[in-house]
C-alpha cells in the first residue's frame, strides 16, 4: 500500500497538487519549450528515469528544505488524470510526500500498484511529471520522450554544485545536448532547432558559463 498522505486520495487533494504545481510551472508547455514560469537559469538536467527511483528522494527533499518545504509533491500530466488513470484504475496520479519520508516511502507512493498492475503504478506509467513544494520556488520536470529531467530553483552556486556532487551525475543543458539527448532522436542527433531552444530556455543568463 501507498503510505498514508501520499497518493491523492480524493479529487479535491489532486486538484490541491496541481494548483500548487501550476504556479511553478506552465503546465502545458513541453520541452524545449520553457516549462518554468519564472526562468532562474540555473537548470540542472538528468536522466527522467532516474527521479522516479527511491534512491533520488534525498536530492528532492533537499531542494524542498532549502525553501522550507515540509512536503515534495509529484504531479502526473501525461498520461491524463481524466482519460487515463481514473478510468482504468481509480486512482489521482498525485502525490504529497512529507521530506521526514525516507525512500522506500516515496518508492511506496510512486510504485504503487492499483489493484495489482503494475502498468499503473506512477513509476512504470507517468511521461510527464512535475515535482516541486508549497513554496513554489524549486522544482524538476520530466518527460519521458526525450528521457530527462531539467531542476531549478538552486539558491546560490554554492549550493548547485554541492546538490550536484552529491546527488548527481547532473549536467548543464550543453552536456545533456552532448550525453543524454542523441539517444532519443533518429541517426543520434538533436536537431539544431531543438538544441537551440533548450539552449535558449535552459542556457546560462547572458552566455556566461554555470
Amino acid at each position: 500500500m501507498a503510505p498514508t498522505g501520499a497518493i491523492a486520495i480524493h479529487r479535491d487533494d489532486y486538484l490541491d497538487v496541481r494548483s500548487r504545481s501550476e504556479a511553478t510551472f506552465a503546465l502545458d508547455a513541453r520541452l524545449p519549450g520553457q516549462v518554468f514560469k519564472e526562468d532562474a537559469g540555473d537548470a540542472l538536467f538528468c536522466e527522467f528515469d532516474a527521479v522516479l527511483t527511491p534512491e533520488f528522494w534525498p536530492a528532492l527533499c533537499a531542494m524542498a528544505r532549502w525553501h522550507g518545504d515540509g512536503h515534495v509533491e509529484l504531479l502526473v500530466l501525461e498520461p491524463d488524470c481524466d482519460a487515463f488513470y481514473l478510468p482504468d484504475y481509480r486512482m489521482y496520479p498525485a502525490m504529497s510526500l512529507s521530506v521526514e519520508a525516507d525512500g522506500d516511502d516515496y518508492w511506496a507512493a510512486i510504485g504503487h500498484e492499483p489493484d495489482g498492475d503494475i502498468m499503473g503504478s506512477i513509476a512504470i506509467s507517468a511521461n510527464v511529471i512535475a515535482v516541486t513544494g508549497p513554496s513554489g520556488r524549486w522544482g524538476c520536470w520530466g518527460e519521458r520522450d526525450p528521457e530527462i529531467a531539467v531542476f531549478q530553483g538552486f539558491p546560490n552556486m554554492a549550493a548547485r554544485n554541492e546538490w550536484s556532487a552529491q546527488f548527481g551525475p547532473f549536467l548543464d543543458v550543453s552536456g545533456a545536448l552532448e550525453s543524454y539527448l542523441p539517444l532519443t532522436f533518429a541517426g543520434r542527433v538533436v536537431p539544431d532547432e531543438y538544441a537551440a531552444t533548450l539552449t535558449a530556455n535552459y542556457g546560462p543568463p547572458s552566455g556566461k558559463r554555470p
